[in-house]
């Protein structure tokens, strides 16, 4: 049984022996010193200082051990792994906590403060498995540690450990039950009284929830935690370090819903209440991050003297090193913005002389940063903003600052993002030796600690300046490094490092596109050819992961030749310079042309077309604007299509181009719905290729055709719904039957290959504002997941089709259809039906009637067959003519 330093006190005094007394004097003294390297640690560790910690509890472990104080041994060996976890010397914690637990086996017997430390230690040891990829064993450990926790009453540790084993659980892709287990933490923290503990344990889940993209509830738990510490504050001043950080934490998921204003007064709450220096910096700096992203330049340049001067009260620790970086990255961004042209130019010009005082400088501060001489103490004591010709000198000597400070902290992780960005500046200022070297060198104590996502910065980075020293083979190198690290952070892209400023539009697309774009440059080979494909394919993954914030979706690819060999899939791709082109036919090498054209010019003309879709403007305007796509997007293509004997197109679109109907493009004599069969798909890695059995062929069908959430009447729904069942078996749920709780008994009660949801609904950019209506409310798209999750699992009796009519895209939103896409994919259909914008009811009635008509053929057609017939049939008649009517129907997923 462990002995406690108390117990071996009172042994000592027991025994009587006058002799004992020096040295249980010593014991004293000796146990005392001990405690305060503890807590020496502990300082060094909240300021950021790992590597001084980690000193400190060296010594501590070892005073604990000539001690034979097992405990505080272990307790110290905890504190040095996370030391070591945090310094990414992966080994090193895995062996010191391995160590620390050993000196705690789990026993009853283990007194109080003994499951304390065993709680903290399988907790450290979660950590550091889930770091190295031991996912499952990092859950095990977490419950372990959970009811550690929960044996001596820790609340908060118990929460924390829930939180983590929730986390482990999303990245083993069982976000259902991750789900359920937050969900069952927030229950048992709603029953708390209103205490610090409540308000710490509604902040972690409200961060969580912020991880993991539920924003909504993110906000409503740290509005609670915000409320309680404020309420806490009046009574006891100490709870203001808390406010300031909930503050700060309900700024970073105002920012996410992009409520701009309310996120910035946030940090403007947390800047002014902040007494810690560093919560103060940080909040400064997320409102100049947002002020930057939201171009308020005015704004964001009266708040550099205030974060500058906040910078040199921060003592040196990896939070400073990156608040510094983050400060440096921001003022490269406002010198970028277009109301600098003249400086970039000015810039330009003296980085192009080499020999002016400006370039010496940075070239010195260049071999500064590539030194390892200790850090250099001298600061800028006045807190003016720099001038336009000095901003350049200013920000390198920040950065070269920042990396003379994770050097003399001993601090890779720290050294790894200020020597990437200060490359960055140098890539900026088109010295692109100095950037390629730095950024290398980044790249390197990136990958010694596997930082993988401070890696992929780095290598994407290389790959740009590769690309500008003309070396394309190397730059291609490295955009696929970057990629295949990308693709090995699925999970960590969408919880990604905030300190980081990880944002798939900015630091994650662009280097899929940029790489495709390097690809498809004069003659590309077949080889360049298939990779271009399958990187558009995986980032149609990777969009679809971040519309959902998780790492959820399964890929298999497949080969054209082996779905439909009269199918001709067709990828379209948006480059700054042009509008790219890949046509995939089966038995046959892949095609590809282009058109150079501006992306600007690109996006007008798309914006155009879809304004003129609208039933109000003339045939003319709208038959020129479908004619110039056309001519882009297929024309160039069509001798191929028609020697091939292509009958059906397959669109894997790209960007803005869809929220477009790609039946609606005209070749000036007619549509493409009059030549082919057409179908959408997020990819072919998605793609369940199945033709449909019409065999016990059955349908749920539900719809709404009273006014209801705000959403007004739909007559002829109630008739959609019943020539539906007079085409096709059918079960009904009419207005107030159509509940989500019903739709649920439905599904779970007989395996339907078809439902049909006739009801409003919009699809958007953002998961939480795409959502379909019922009667009791609005069924957003991971409710959906989650009503037809036992679906999914249903190999013998798959949901065949998702039938969603009477929806649209939102307005003024250009990526509202990956929404649609959303649906489509996390409903688990292999084929989802649905339309772009909200078209005549009356039309939607007669369109899926023929549809359903078509499909249930005896001969078999498929899915885009049955879609184009109907679409013809509307087509034909001279009150539907115009593609307001036919075009907005369109098939996603499985097309046979």
């Amino acid at each position: 049984m462990l002995r406690s330093p108390k117990r071996e006190a009172l042994a000592q005094k027991n025994s009587g022996l006058v002799s004992n007394l020096p040295v249980r004097i010593h014991s004293y003294s000796q146990l005392a010193k001990t405690s305060t390297l503890l807590e020496s640690g502990k300082a060094f560790f909240a300021a950021g200082k790992f590597r001084e910690a980690a000193r400190v509890w060296q010594q501590a472990s070892v005073s604990y051990s000539e001690q034979e104080n097992s405990l505080g041994q272990a307790r110290s060996l905890n504190y040095l792994s996370l030391a070591y976890l945090n310094l990414g010397e992966w080994e090193q914690a895995q062996r010191t906590i391995s160590q620390s637990l050993s000196l705690l086996p789990i026993s009853d017997n283990l007194p109080e403060e003994g499951a304390e430390i065993l709680a903290e230690g399988l907790n450290t040891q979660g950590n550091i498995q889930l770091a190295l990829g031991q996912t499952a064993r990092a859950l095990d450990t977490w419950k372990q540690a959970a009811i550690a926790y929960e044996s001596v009453g820790d609340i908060t540790g118990r929460l924390g450990s829930q939180i983590n084993q929730a986390r482990a659980l999303q990245s083993l892709g069982n976000y259902r039950r991750s789900q359920k287990l937050l969900e069952q933490a927030l229950a048992q923290l709603q029953s708390q009284p209103n205490t610090g503990i409540k308000a710490t344990g509604l902040g972690m889940l409200g961060v969580a929830l912020q991880a993991v993209g539920d924003l909504t509830q993110s906000r409503e738990l740290l509005e609670q935690s915000l409320a309680i510490t404020q309420q806490l504050e009046v009574k006891n001043p100490i709870f203001g370090r808390d406010t300031s950080a909930t503050l700060l934490s309900l700024g970073n998921t105002l920012a996410a819903l992009q409520e701009t204003e309310a996120a910035l007064k946030r940090y403007q709450q947390a800047t002014t209440v902040a007494t810690n220096p560093l919560t103060r910096t940080q909040a400064l700096l997320n409102q100049l991050n947002l002020l930057v992203k939201t171009q308020q330049w005015k704004e964001a340049q009266t708040l550099l003297p205030q974060i500058q001067s906040n910078l040199l009260s921060l003592s040196p620790s990896r939070a400073s090193v990156y608040a510094q970086v983050n400060f440096a990255a921001n003022l490269m961004k406002l010198g970028m913005r277009h109301g600098d042209a003249e400086t970039r130019r000015r810039g330009d010009a003296e980085t192009r002389r080499r020999g002016d005082d400006g370039t010496r400088e940075t070239r010195e501060i260049f071999l500064i940063s590539n030194s390892q001489f200790p850090n250099n103490k001298q600061q800028t004591t006045n807190n003016k903003q720099p001038t336009t010709n000095n901003k350049q000198q200013f920000i390198a000597k920040l950065l070269a600052k920042a990396v003379q400070e994770a050097r003399s902290l001993q601090d890779p992780q720290a050294e790894a993002y200020a020597v990437g960005q200060l490359g960055h500046l140098y890539e900026l200022t088109t010295q692109w030796q100095e950037a390629k070297e730095l950024t290398e060198q980044a790249i390197i104590i990136a990958q010694r600690i596997k930082a993988a996502d401070i890696v992929a910065l780095w290598q994407w980075q290389l790959g740009r300046v590769l690309k500008q020293q003309g070396r394309i083979n190397e730059a291609v190198e490295a955009y696929s490094s970057a990629v295949t690290t990308l693709q090995s952070l699925r999970q960590e892209l969408v919880t990604s490092n905030p300190e980081l400023q990880f944002s798939f539009t900015e630091s994650v697309e662009p280097v899929y596109r940029e790489l495709v774009a390097l690809l498809l440059q004069s003659n590309p080979s077949q080889a360049n050819l298939k990779q271009a494909r399958e990187l558009i394919e995986a980032l149609q993954l990777a969009e679809l992961e971040n519309f959902f914030r998780q790492a959820c979706l399964q890929s298999l690819p497949q080969v054209i030749d082996e779905v439909d060999l009269q199918a001709a899939v067709v990828y379209p791709i948006i480059l700054p310079d042009r509008l790219a082109v890949i046509v995939s036919r089966p038995g046959k090498p892949l095609f590809h042309y282009e058109t150079k054209l501006p992306q600007a010019q690109i996006e007008n003309a798309i914006d155009q077309l879809r304004l003129y879709l609208s039933p109000h403007f003339f045939d003319e305007d709208l038959l020129r604007e479908s004619q110039k796509l056309y001519d882009w997007l297929i024309k160039p293509a069509e001798a191929e299509l028609v020697a091939n004997d292509i009958e059906t197109l397959v669109f894997v679109l790209d960007g803005s181009l869809r929220s477009l109907p790609m039946a609606a493009l005209h070749d000036g004599e007619q549509y493409l719905i009059e030549k082919y069969s057409i179908a959408l798909t997020p990819g072919l890695q998605l793609l369940e290729p199945q033709p449909l059995k019409l065999e016990e062929f059955k349908a749920l069908t539900a719809g709404l055709s009273e006014p209801r959430q705000g959403f007004s009447a739909l007559p002829a729904v109630e008739e959609e719904v019943n020539q539906i069942a007079s085409e096709v078996p059918s079960a009904i749920l009419l207005n107030s039957e159509f509940t989500s709780e019903q739709l649920r008994t439905k599904i779970s009660s007989v395996p339907f290959p078809v439902i049909h949801l006739a009801t409003h609904g919009q699809f958007s950019s953002k998961a939480q504002e795409t959502f379909l209506v019922t009667w009791d409310g609005n069924l957003k798209v991971e409710d959906l997941a989650q009503l037809l999750q036992t679906r999914k699992q249903d190999i013998t009796n798959p949901l065949e089709l998702l039938v969603l009519s009477a929806c649209q895209t939102a307005t003024g939103d250009k990526m509202a259809a990956l929404g649609l896409a959303g649906f489509a994919v996390r409903s688990g259909a292999r084929s989802t039906l649905a339309t772009l914008w909200q078209v005549n009811d009356e039309s939607t009635a007669e369109f899926m009637v023929e549809f359903y008509s078509s499909l249930t053929q005896p001969s078999g057609i498929t899915k885009a067959e049955a879609l184009r017939t109907a679409q013809l049939k509307l087509l034909e008649q001279p009150q539907y003519q115009h593609p307001f009517y036919w075009a907005p129907f369109v098939l996603v997923g499985n097309w046979l």
